[in-house]
């Protein structure tokens, strides 16, 4: 919990409160439905929760914006970018429903009003649009995009244009240019955070194509 509260000094208590909640929440229902690896409980600060708000240093959701989680698992980065904006709106999506499950009890817990959690494809949601789309390395960059290149509202209210927000480790560079996506721009979260863990992590930022 301390390595969240380095990296981002201006939590309310509330939200310090919701932060420090998480780690036992994950163990209980990890020992039920596994949703993380067992080796990584020990450091779900970092590797989870700490990963997820790298997607905070590179944009600030407005109140009122609409996000999308797709792949979200046990509600990564969905669940702490919800605790980290209040005020937005999050919609974590999963085909796998025991998943889901895991994310609708912690968002309970928390008492997050903002989250919406849902067993759904990205590829069935057809009607509602968003300001962006997160997710951590779901499949290749070309392949995802193809899920949720429709997903996004025409009009953009932040300094970034709507777009995609991809938490991904590595060399991208090939992906990035198979993909044939236009001004993709990468964050690098060693910038931010110190660590091994992060060294070859990144924000894949894709604006609306």
């Amino acid at each position: 919990m301390d390595i969240i509260n380095q990296h981002f000094p201006q939590l309310s208590e509330a939200q310090k409160a919701q932060f420090a909640q998480l780690k036992d929440l994950y163990i209980y229902w990890n020992e039920r439905i596994n949703v993380i690896s067992r080796k990584d409980i020990d450091n779900l600060y970092e590797k989870h929760v700490l990963h997820s708000l790298g997607i905070a240093k590179v944009i600030e959701f407005k109140a009122g914006s609409e996000i999308l989680d797709v792949g979200t698992g046990g509600g990564f980065p969905g669940i702490p970018l919800a605790i980290m904006f209040p005020n937005s709106h999050f919609h974590l999506v999963d085909s796998i429903g025991k998943k889901i499950l895991v994310v609708e009890k912690i968002a309970v817990e928390l008492g997050l009003k903002n989250v919406k959690a849902e067993k759904i494809r990205a590829e069935e949601i057809k009607q509602q649009k968003y300001d962006f789309v997160v997710s951590r390395a779901v499949s290749k960059l070309d392949n995802f995009h193809s899920w949720i290149r429709n997903k996004y509202k025409k009009r953009s209210e932040h300094r970034l244009r709507n777009g995609l927000l991809y938490l991904k480790g590595g060399d991208l560079s090939l992906e990035i240019k198979a993909s044939k996506l236009k001004n993709v721009r990468e964050h690098r979260l060693d910038k931010y955070f110190t660590g091994e863990f992060f060294d070859t992590k990144k924000v894949i930022y894709v604006p609306a194509q």
